[in-house]
């Protein structure tokens, strides 16, 4: 019969005696009880005690251990008494010593602390009891009483209690242990910084780098940035030079005023002039060199312009006399284009699509990927509950019935069978299994083992509150699949670690992931995957619903899957091809003749030419191998991993298309618009080829500014905006070619349709000419160029600007483009423009804009909201709202150290290392520092170790791991098959495991140091060793893809990588900080340590544009306005008509940016194309009024006036409008990518372009335009130009 009492009544309590002494017998589980005789203390044989020594070499003399006790520890002896418990008595110093000494030893394996494994999580040595974890009752310490508590059979820990006393209240010989404590700052013991913080090997952590917050003025309450404050001292001198400036001129202008001559009004020539006669000749303005009332000055256009207006004028003469030969050639030659459309292809993979192949964060990726493993694939579910109010705290979520609905849920997910080529696919067929057969879902459900029946078995809620604290210590709390399971993976919504008001479940199923390089290696996770978001769609979203909670769920595949729902929901652009089709025709007096004027079929063909531009450019670039591509990528992190994915090529197309309409439309306007200004009277041919000479090199200027400032977005490394950008600059210039050769031929047989009195769209009706009332215009005097020739004949001379406004609205009323715009140009727009008050304060308020568009674009952050790139109707919307709100864990962080050199003579392994004998700035010691300053460094804990845990694992201290068998071969852990097999009871000595010895002694090591043959032997036991309760240092599973065995048996690991986790990170600028933070550490380590290490995270490829996306945008900006300015001073010769058309093209970039700071929009690869873009399309708004003022005659306000009236309606009409109503459609776009950058970013170019183009540059024009250039021909226009006389 067992006697069980307690030692301390037994014992002889003197020194050199034992309290215990041998083994007496053993529990149900096999685990032995010691014998309670108290003896003196033994010496060991040498035998002994050399084993002793081998543990702890600090151990000599004799010992209270017997031979048995320490070689098998589990003798079998019946009819002993046995030890049931103990009394321990220690004093406070010394529990607080050990508690200090141990509670920063980490525990590799799961990258915690050790105490959160062995000391149930204790947070010091004096917190107070919890009576049921709710009432301060008792004043043992925490983490001695989980150290004494007696486990049941079958659970790690003591057989017997242990009863920690720290006093002695009855008369007795006992003492309280209060030997010495080896603070972990004892440079005997050596402990690392990782695991001791304030160990002398560890320099103090780095200062915190200076604070990135931008520099600031107080001045009194108000705090002001120091940009803001210097552009407003810069705006207020700016505005004072500017009004005395202003008073300057006012002065000058009226002393001119009183000495200049009367307007020669009586000059005006009758119908028989010269002047008028040209219109009858049908010489074009330019021919005459826009003459002057004497006859002699004239304005000399550049070599390159006058070469362009005559090359024009002769192409469109024979242009139009072979229409069908033009239009046709033209054609053949962009459906030749076409062709190359056959070997179009469509890149999906986000890695091609958005990092370039210089890029180091891909070259990183690739070489993790093929050295190591990619990523895991993840499917994710969140349950939140619902507040009560907005600003109410939600309720938690651990509750018996929300846990039950959780169970339902599982079991439904289980239940899922994808059809995969014939094969029914499941969960277990393709999730993580890192230890066994069992799924490495990350669930709360986990501290039941994910089976249900265990729920009442293990406590209910109770439990489940229990193991949020012990999880790492209890074996019930462990998951199915072996491994301790961390609450903040499965929890959200909570604070700190009070993980029992958590307000969300979150639920991980991490599947297998293949590198996608050549075929569908994923095909199975992918059917899974979509059978997975039909169920929570149609089943378990209704569930989640009737309990009043919320659900949301995403899977890898999401993303891809609804981006391609949304490219097939975008709205038509029939409303933009309706306006153009109604934009080119006229405006007729009378209804008969609305079927004859109308150019609807004009305008669809001009529509069906950008298309057909669109896909020449596309069908050229697939042809020599430039794959369309095109994506939108979306950055989240999910619980353990950021998901970015991307559409097909229907974006790029329909977003080049909708941009090459922009600038093909408006070219196509000017020109109709130019051959609607010709005489009627003059033939076709002649109408098209003064058209062609007037507007040519106009377009030619604004389509070439185009072409550059699109072909500079391909200089961007992002491959889908550089392709796209490709096909966009070639598709203009496609366009471009098309307007002047197959619309011009367009153009002229819609012309002589009209004439013949053929309705349009069905050109073979023909009208009644008796039916047909006359509206062609008035043929004379007030319709033509003979009157402009007229209208500039005066202009340099007239002073009355009544008489000009008088003499322009004549003109005017009759313009057929758009009469009322016109008009109100010249009535109202012009007028307003001209009164000196009104140009300063137009000068005032642009520039204020501008330089307060300076102080906001410091504010643009760079990145991309998930939620922009996906439809507005999407069920990934509320899924990254519920990543942000509830997640608290980063993402995962692995520092990668490249040919790693593991031998004895190489000092990488202790330049690495974070044990004993490590260098103390090696790396896992200067990750522990960095995880002390989180905010700077944005790593939240020290790294997950597999080197330090295999030094531990084969030192001769962790018997139970490293060992051999007789024949040299790896013999696992006692609790482990084939030491101990699960259906034959508790495990005891005996068995093919019982001559088991540790594979080294100390004196088989150097250092503690293994050898080059030892390391190399002893590293893939380590990696496929598994954990248990013997030895937890076991590395399959935590450490399995940690290190690329290829090659390293020649002494060298090519790759191995050392994980730890980013904080959490919620805003697109910590994403980006978070991979600054991490290369500057790496860089800096490297360097140290001269070693190649790098870091890698899954968002790190998608977020390192963003690193430098400013530079890279400010230096294409800056390319592409160069390359503009080139243009336009080639063509116009003119420095000072160039620098004007920077200076608003530079103005118009920075209001655009100011723009996007005030509606949130981020700095990305999406909108810095669009700025760059934006630049081409901008030229439009400016190019033809400048050319317009420079080949027109008077003083700087007459010729700002008139062209405001010759172009300003074309502006308006042709080009404001055009693009007006092609980005009002997108406003209807189910995505909202297409909202906020291409709506809102083209609504306000076309705004800004419009009050630049039609308010700021005529001003400036008028102020400060470019003076007139005056040559003599008086002999060439006497032999050009007939006389009335002659006649």
């Amino acid at each position: 019969m067992d006697f069980v009492f307690s030692v301390a009544f037994l014992a002889k309590h003197s020194e050199e005696y034992c309290a215990m002494y041998d083994i007496c017998g053993q529990r149900s589980d096999g685990k032995v009880l010691n014998c309670p005789y108290g003896s003196p203390s033994v010496k060991p044989d040498d035998l002994l005690s050399a084993k002793i020594q081998s543990l702890c070499p600090s151990i000599t003399g004799n010992v209270c251990c017997s031979a048995d006790q320490f070689d098998t520890l589990r003798g079998q002896v019946n009819g002993n008494m046995t030890v049931d418990g103990i009394d321990f008595y220690i004093a406070e110093t010394f529990g607080e010593g050990l508690y200090e000494s141990c509670k920063d030893v980490k525990f590799g394996t799961m990258n915690t602390r050790a105490i959160d494994f062995v000391g149930a999580g204790a947070s010091n040595f004096k917190v107070l009891h919890m009576d049921k974890c709710s009432k301060v009752v008792c004043s043992y310490t925490e983490w001695f009483d989980f150290l004494g508590q007696k486990v049941p059979p079958g659970f790690p820990g003591s057989p017997y209690s242990i009863l920690f006393k720290t006093t002695i209240h009855d008369p007795s010989p006992m003492k309280l242990m209060n030997a010495s404590v080896y603070s972990c700052n004892d440079t005997s013991l050596g402990c690392s910084c990782g695991d001791c913080p304030s160990s002398p090997v560890c320099s103090a952590p780095e200062p915190s780098p200076p604070s990135n917050a931008p520099c600031s003025i107080r001045i009194g309450s108000l705090k002001v940035r120091c940009v803001d404050f210097s552009l407003a001292i810069l705006y207020i001198v700016l505005v004072f030079v500017l009004f005395g400036w202003a008073l300057l001129q006012r002065k000058r202008g009226s002393r001119r005023l009183e000495s200049s001559e009367e307007p020669l009004l009586n000059d005006m020539v009758g119908e028989g002039s010269s002047f008028a006669n040209l219109q009858k000749d049908g010489i074009h303005p330019v021919e005459v060199q826009l003459i002057d009332h004497q006859g002699q000055n004239v304005v000399q256009f550049s070599f390159v312009q006058e070469w362009l207006s005559g090359f024009y004028r002769t192409y469109g003469r024979w242009a139009a006399r072979k229409p069908t030969i033009v239009l046709f050639s033209s054609l053949a030659i962009v459906v030749l284009l076409c062709l190359g459309l056959v070997r179009f292809e469509v890149e999906t993979r986000p890695e091609k699509l958005w990092v370039g192949p210089a890029s180091k964060a891909a070259e990183e990726k690739d070489f993790f990927d093929s050295h190591l493993a990619p990523f895991y694939r993840i499917e994710q579910l969140i349950i939140a509950t619902i507040p009560e109010s907005k600003h109410v705290k939600p309720p938690s979520i651990i509750t018996e019935e929300n846990i039950e609905l959780l169970f339902e849920i599982q079991e439904k997910v289980d239940g899922i069978r994808a059809n995969y080529s014939g094969f029914l696919v499941s969960l277990s067929d393709i999730c993580l299994k890192p230890l066994g057969e069992d799924c490495a879902t990350e669930s709360i459900l986990q501290y039941f083992q994910m089976d249900p029946d265990n729920y009442d078995n293990y406590g209910g809620v109770e439990h489940a509150e229990y193991c949020f604290q012990h999880y790492t210590s209890t074996e019930t709390c462990f998951s199915a699949f072996k491994a301790p399971l961390e609450p903040t993976t499965a929890l959200g919504g909570f604070s700190g670690n009070n993980y029992s008001e958590a307000s969300a479940f979150v639920i991980t199923y991490p599947v297998n992931n293949a590198i996608m390089k050549v075929g569908d290696e994923n095909g199975k996770a992918i059917a899974w995957e979509k059978a997975f978001i039909q169920l929570a769609k149609e089943e378990l979203l209704p569930m989640v619903q009737t309990s009043n909670l919320t659900l949301s769920f995403s899977t890898e595949s999401s993303i891809e899957e609804e981006l391609k729902r949304e490219s097939t929901a975008d709205v038509s652009y029939i409303v933009m091809f309706a306006y153009i089709s109604v934009t080119l025709g006229d405006r007729p007096p009378h209804s008969s003749s609305f079927f004859l004027s109308s150019k609807v079929l004009l305008g669809l063909l001009g529509v069906l030419l950008v298309m057909l531009s669109v896909l020449g450019s596309v069908g050229f670039f697939s042809a020599i191998g430039e794959t369309s591509v095109a994506s939108k990528y979306v950055g989240g992190w999910r619980g353990a991993k950021t998901n970015l994915q991307s559409t097909h090529a229907f974006i790029t197309v329909i977003m080049t298309f909708i941009t090459d309409t922009f600038v093909g439309v408006d070219n196509m306007c000017i020109i109709v618009d130019a051959v609607k200004r010709q005489p009627s009277s003059l033939p076709v041919e002649e109408q098209i080829s003064n058209a062609m000479g007037e507007v040519g090199p106009s377009i030619t200027l604004a389509s070439l500014s185009e072409i550059v400032a699109f072909a500079v977005g391909s200089f961007v490394s992002m491959p889908a905006c550089r392709v796209f950008s490709m096909i966009a600059a070639l598709a203009v210039l496609l366009d471009f070619l098309l307007q002047i050769t197959a619309f011009v031929a367009l153009v002229t047989l819609d012309f002589v349709r009209a004439r013949d009195n053929r309705i349009d769209c069905f050109p073979c009706i023909k009208l009644n000419p008796s039916s047909v009332e006359e509206n062609e215009g008035i043929v004379g005097f007030r319709n033509g160029i003979a009157f402009m020739i007229f209208l500039q004949y005066f202009a340099s001379n007239l002073k009355d600007l009544a008489v000009f406004d008088m003499i322009l609205k004549a003109y005017c009323s009759d313009y057929k483009f758009d009469p009322f715009v016109a008009l109100s140009v010249l009535d109202v727009h012009a007028p307003f423009l001209g009164l000196w008050g009104v140009k300063i304060l137009v000068i005032a308020v642009f520039v204020a804009f501008t330089l307060a568009s300076i102080a906001l674009c410091t504010r643009i952050e760079p990145g991309l909201q998930q939620q922009i790139a996906l439809p507005r109707d999407s069920y990934l919307q509320g899924y990254f709202s519920n990543i942000s709100e509830y997640l608290r864990v980063g993402p995962p962080v692995y520092f990668v150290v490249k040919d790693y050199n593991y031998s004895l003579e190489s000092n990488h392994t202790n330049q690495l290392c974070s044990i004993s004998h490590c260098d103390s700035n090696s790396l896992l010691n200067e990750i522990s520092r960095a995880s002390l300053e989180p905010k700077s460094s944005y790593i939240a804990k020290p790294a997950a170790s597999w080197l330090d845990d295999f030094l531990v694992w084969i030192s001769p201290e962790a018997f139970s791991c490293c060992r051999k068998f007789t024949n040299g071969s790896y013999c696992p852990p006692d609790d482990q098959p084939p030491c101990c097999l699960p259906d034959e009871g508790p495990c005891g000595l005996g068995g093919v495991c019982k001559d088991c010895t540790t594979c080294f002694r100390h004196l088989d090591l150097v250092n503690d140091r293994p050898s080059t043959a030892q390391f190399r032997e002893k590293l893939p036991w380590f990696l496929d060793a598994l954990p248990s309760a013997d030895c937890a240092k076991g590395g399959h599973g935590a450490y399995t893809n940690s290190v690329d065995l290829n090659g390293y048996e020649r002494g060298v690991i090519q790759a191995s990588e050392f994980r730890t986790y980013h904080t959490p990170l919620n805003r697109q600028s910590d994403y980006v900080n978070a991979i600054q933070a991490a290369r500057d550490f790496s860089a800096r380590i490297s360097t140290s340590l001269k070693m190649d290490i790098f870091p890698y995270s899954v968002f790190y490829i998608f977020f390192e544009q963003y690193l430098d996306i400013w530079k890279l945008a400010l230096i294409n900006i800056a390319i592409a306005l160069g390359a503009i300015f080139v243009v336009c001073l080639v063509i116009t010769s003119s420095l000072w008509s160039s620098a004007i058309i920077l200076l608003v093209l530079v103005m118009i970039i920075l209001d655009l940016m100011g723009v996007m700071a005030i509606l949130g929009i981020q700095l990305n690869a999406v909108s810095v194309v669009n700025l760059i873009m934006s630049i081409g399309i901008a030229v439009e708004f400016c190019v033809h009024i400048v050319h317009a003022f420079t080949v027109s005659l008077g003083d700087r306000n007459q010729r700002a006036k008139t062209a405001l009236c010759t172009m300003g309606a074309s502006v308006f009409s042709g080009i404001t409008l055009t693009k007006l109503v092609g980005v009002l459609v997108l406003c209807f776009s189910t995505s909202e990518i297409f909202v906020v950058y291409y709506f809102q970013m083209y609504l306000a170019l076309v705004i800004i372009g419009f009050l630049h183009g039609l308010v700021f540059l005529p001003v400036v024009l008028s102020l400060f335009g470019p003076p007139l250039r005056y040559t003599v021909i008086k002999e060439q226009l006497e032999e050009d130009v007939p006389s009335a006389s002659s006649e």
